[in-house]
C-alpha cells in the first residue's frame, strides 16, 4: 500500500509511502481517498496528520503516467483527482500537514487540502504545472487562491517557482516552520492537543469556516448560527460549562 493511516491515542498519521518521492500517481490517489474515507469514519481518530515522511512531503503527480494520457483520458480521470484530495479537505475533523523536503504540485495541493501547514526548515513549496504546459488539477487554483489571495496565488501559479519555508511562511502559504527533524513531532503534538478537544464542537468549527467561505456573511452567519445551537444538546457542551462555573475556565476534559 502506498497510502497508510497508523492510529495511536486519537491522532490517525495518514502516512505516504512511495519511495522515493512519494509521487502521486492514480493508484495512490485511489489509496489517498480510501485512507482520508477511513478517518472520517473511525471513532479513534480524533485528529489527523498528513506525512510523507523524514525526506520528503510529495513530490506531485507521476508526470511518466500523465504524458501518456490523452484529453478524452484525463477527462474521465480529472474528477476521480480533485475527490481524492476533497475527501482529505473534508476528513471533519482537525488536520495539520507535516511538509518536509519537496511539496510540488499535487503535494502542494495535497497540504492546501489540511487545515493547519507545519514546515521543515528544508521544505520547498510550489505548484510548477506551468512549466509543463498545464495548471494545477486537484484543487491548486481554488484552495491556494483562498489560502493566501489570488495575486499571491498568481505569482506562484504562473511562475512555477518553487518557494523555500521562509517564503512560504511569510505568504501564509504554511503556519509554522520548525527544524526538519521536528515537523513530524511538532504536528503531531498539534493534533494530539485537539484529539483531546470536543469532538462535535471542533467539526463545528471546521464545517462553519469551510462552508463560510464559499457562500455570502448572511449564510455564513446561519450555518454559524445553527451549528452553535445544536452544541447545546451535547455532553461536551454540558461539560465544559459545568467545568468553567466549578473550577474555572480551561480546565474541562472531554474524553
Amino acid at each position: 500500500m502506498t497510502v497508510h493511516l497508523e492510529v495511536a491515542e486519537g491522532v490517525g498519521t495518514i502516512r505516504l509511502d512511495r519511495p522515493p518521492m512519494n509521487a502521486l500517481d492514480i493508484a495512490t490517489q485511489d489509496r489517498l481517498k480510501e485512507v482520508a474515507e477511513e478517518a472520517t469514519r473511525r471513532d479513534d481518530v480524533r485528529a489527523v496528520v498528513i506525512y510523507g515522511g523524514e525526506k520528503v512531503f510529495a513530490a506531485g503527480a507521476d508526470i511518466k503516467e500523465m504524458q501518456a494520457m490523452d484529453h478524452a483520458a484525463m477527462v474521465a480521470r480529472s474528477r476521480a483527482l480533485q475527490d481524492s484530495f476533497s475527501a482529505v479537505a473534508r476528513i471533519p475533523k482537525p488536520v495539520v500537514a507535516a511538509v518536509t523536503g519537496y511539496a510540488l504540485g499535487g503535494g502542494c495541493e495535497l497540504a492546501l487540502c489540511a487545515d493547519h501547514r507545519i514546515a521543515g526548515e528544508n521544505a520547498k513549496l510550489g505548484q510548477p504545472e506551468i512549466l509543463l504546459g498545464v495548471i494545477p488539477g486537484a484543487g491548486g487554483t481554488q484552495r491556494l487562491s483562498r489560502l493566501v489571495g489570488p495575486s499571491k496565488a498568481k505569482d506562484l501559479i504562473f511562475t512555477g517557482r518553487m518557494v523555500k519555508a521562509d517564503e512560504a511562511l511569510a505568504l501564509g502559504l504554511v503556519d509554522r516552520v520548525v527544524p526538519a527533524d521536528e515537523v513530524y513531532s511538532a504536528a503531531h503534538e498539534w493534533a494530539a492537543r485537539l484529539a483531546r478537544g470536543p469532538a462535535i464542537a471542533l467539526r463545528a468549527a471546521k464545517e462553519s469556516i469551510d462552508a463560510g467561505l464559499e457562500t455570502d456573511l448572511e449564510t455564513g452567519l446561519a450555518i454559524e448560527r445553527n451549528w452553535f445551537a445544536g452544541l447545546f444538546a451535547t455532553e461536551d457542551r454540558e461539560r465544559g460549562m459545568r467545568s468553567f462555573v466549578e473550577e474555572g475556565p480551561g480546565k474541562a476534559k472531554f474524553l
